[in-house]
């Protein structure tokens, strides 16, 4: 079946973990065997040729560039320029993917239906690009507000606020505050370009503010949530019923951690803690339930955000293995058109929904 992912960290896992994702997944984990600077050497689950293996023609692919002051502890960059230079490494390497033949860029309503023309035409799919619409994942690297509109213009169609910890527009995973008047001038700029606000990562108070000053469309590309596994990172059921009464979509996320209660970093295996893809079925079916439809969920996988099977399900071996989530929702009686529906029919109703304004 045809399948979206709205979250992928593809130009990062090419940049920052040297992965030329060209390459199948096993070359890319025997390359990777023996290294020890990251977790999840030699554990990659994501490529190019794979997710053409699993049929997934279309992708929300990101940028990321945090900015850390001199008191944060997480990694990233010491200044806005160097964040935003970073982007912008990345958002050439997507077009160096393009110049190759491996992806397309997906900017609007005609752009979409002719990649889903092409890629749905009944041949085979081995040879074909793969879509991408690019998002940004925290805005730390938007100098100024004003460098929406460049960023617009070289393709950016969804923008997440925060990441991780405190942000300079909003805060994140992990932290509490609201926006404060930079991140309102930032919504401004995104709902003038109508960029899509990606709602993922924010805190409590930032998600609540973001809400009430943003008047644009809204999603949450791979979000779970907070009644299964009880952090801040995941939404609340109050969360997730204010983002249906916008008519956003949620992605459901592939990382262990926010599957299943109680994921010890590096102590826990999926095998361990028994998280296989059904335990995602499960925060799918809590948002459909609330719904009392299952129009609200779709995929946002972020295989290899950072992790690699050490991580993910243990019934996944490469992202291909999306395509066992058909029969898993019609195991739970899903029917074939919520199937569709969530495999990708949500988020093109969505896109079309967005985009249909700027195409007039």
């Amino acid at each position: 079946m045809f399948t979206i992912d709205a979250h992928l960290d593809l130009s990062m896992n090419a940049l920052e973990w040297n992965r030329d994702l060209r390459q199948p997944v096993e070359h890319l984990r025997q390359r990777e065997k023996g290294m020890t600077d990251k977790p999840d050497r030699g554990k990659a689950t994501v490529s190019l040729p794979d997710l053409r293996r699993g049929n997934i023609g279309l992708v929300v692919a990101t940028q990321i560039g945090r900015y850390v002051a001199p008191d944060n502890p997480l990694p990233g960059w010491h200044s806005p320029e160097q964040a935003w230079a970073q982007t912008q490494g990345q958002q050439i390497w997507y077009k160096v993917m393009e110049e190759a033949g491996e992806m397309v860029q997906i900017r609007d309503l005609a752009g979409l239906e002719s990649h889903l023309a092409r890629w749905n035409d009944g041949t085979p799919n081995d040879q074909k690009p793969i879509g991408y619409i690019l998002s940004l994942e925290g805005a730390d690297s938007i100098i100024t507000p004003a460098y929406v509109e460049r960023a617009y213009h070289y393709g950016l169609r969804a923008l997440g606020p925060a990441h991780y910890g405190p942000g300079r527009y909003a805060q994140g995973t992990d932290a509490t505050g609201f926006m404060g008047e930079a991140g309102r001038a930032l919504l401004r700029e995104m709902e003038r370009f109508n960029i899509i606000l990606d709602a993922t990562h924010l805190c409590d108070d930032s998600f609540w503010e973001a809400l009430d000053h943003f008047n644009g469309p809204v999603w949450a590309s791979h979000n779970n949530c907070r009644a299964l596994v009880n952090h801040n990172r995941q939404f609340s059921d109050e969360q997730i019923n204010a983002l249906i009464e916008r008519g956003a979509v949620i992605g459901g996320a592939l990382d262990a951690w926010m599957m299943v209660p109680g994921w010890v970093r590096g102590q826990s295996t999926p095998e361990s803690m028994n998280c296989d893809l059904a335990k995602m079925i499960d925060h799918l079916d809590h948002i459909c339930q609330l719904a009392g439809n299952a129009r609200h969920v779709g995929i946002g996988s972020d295989l290899d955000g950072a992790f690699g099977k050490e991580q993910s399900p243990y019934d996944l071996e490469t992202i291909a293995d999306l395509q066992k989530i058909p029969d898993l929702l019609r195991q739970r009686g899903y029917t074939e058109d919520d199937v569709q529906g969530i495999m990708h029919g949500n988020w093109l109703r969505f896109l079309r929904a967005a985009w249909t304004a700027t195409s007039e």
